[in-house]
């Protein structure tokens, strides 16, 4: 990362060569990363007990992030630092629906009365890239942005198509259930490829059932998953027919883009 500005401060690499400037890499990221909503600010103490470093490694990480305009000294603690506006305006640029993308999503939210979400794979880690909420009081909703697990869920099943052994491996570890939970994994995936839809009741979160299918890119692959979701009571198998049904219209749609990624024609 670095400021817009036209001198930068390199980050100092760890003893070791390469692979401590990675390692210095990845624990400015998780200082980064500390950073949310509820916790908008926090202090070089509250680093160090969250992190393990040293406190001077702390502190030598922070500096270089507030040189860079990464992080902001306040009186509070540290906060996000106006460097990231740049990030954070060039990554809505790159995925943010397109008008057309926006208004089907929406339709389909209305008609169906539960909330659609558009998820991608990253790593073992599902991430909702927009969302529709459903218009009933009584509704599931997660965040843009937030990253759910890989290891169950509707659209986990459809995202996970192309997935090998060593992928699922790494999901299955992550699982409450453990390294076992692959052959669960792999059979639900299967069973999707096959239905060329997904279902999930409670799998994640109590109460909380799924539909989900595919967007199919350019080169024929699953780059993304288009699901309904919401309280169990409302999800029989004569609603997911219809969910099912709904979703493909949809997708069809999408698909028929021929974008790269749901986001750029």
């Amino acid at each position: 990362m670095k400021s817009t500005g036209t001198d930068h401060v390199a980050p100092q690499l760890d003893a070791g060569g390469d692979s401590g400037g990675v390692r210095s890499v990845q624990r400015a990221i998780d200082i980064l990363g500390l950073l949310t909503e509820t916790t908008p600010a926090i202090s070089i103490g509250e680093i160090v007990r969250a992190t393990g470093l040293a406190k001077t490694t702390v502190i030598r990480l922070v500096q270089t992030l507030e040189q860079n305009g990464l992080l902001w000294a306040t009186a509070k603690g540290y906060m996000a630092g106006p460097s990231l506006w740049r990030w954070a305006h060039l990554a809505r640029s790159s995925w943010e629906l397109p008008a057309e993308t926006k208004e089907l999503m929406r339709g389909l939210a209305q008609r169906q009365r539960e909330t659609v979400n558009l998820y991608v794979a990253r790593d073992i880690y599902r991430v909702c890239v927009a969302q529709q909420e459903s218009p009933q009081p009584l509704r599931h909703v997660v965040q843009v942005g937030d990253e759910l697990p890989l290891w169950a869920g509707a659209s986990s099943k459809i995202l996970l198509r192309n997935a090998d052994d060593t992928h699922l491996a790494r999901i299955a570890k992550s699982s409450p259930y453990g390294s076992d939970h692959i052959g669960w994994l792999r059979e639900q995936i299967d069973e999707a490829a096959v239905r060329s839809y997904a279902v999930s009741h409670g799998e994640r979160e109590t109460g909380l059932s799924a539909v989900a299918v595919p967007v199919i890119g350019r080169g024929g692959s699953v780059i993304a998953a288009l699901s309904l979701s919401g309280p169990t009571v409302r999800f029989p198998d004569e609603r997911v027919d219809e969910f099912v049904a709904a979703l493909t219209e949809v997708s069809g749609h999408l698909t028929e883009r021929g974008f790269d990624h749901p986001f750029r024609g």
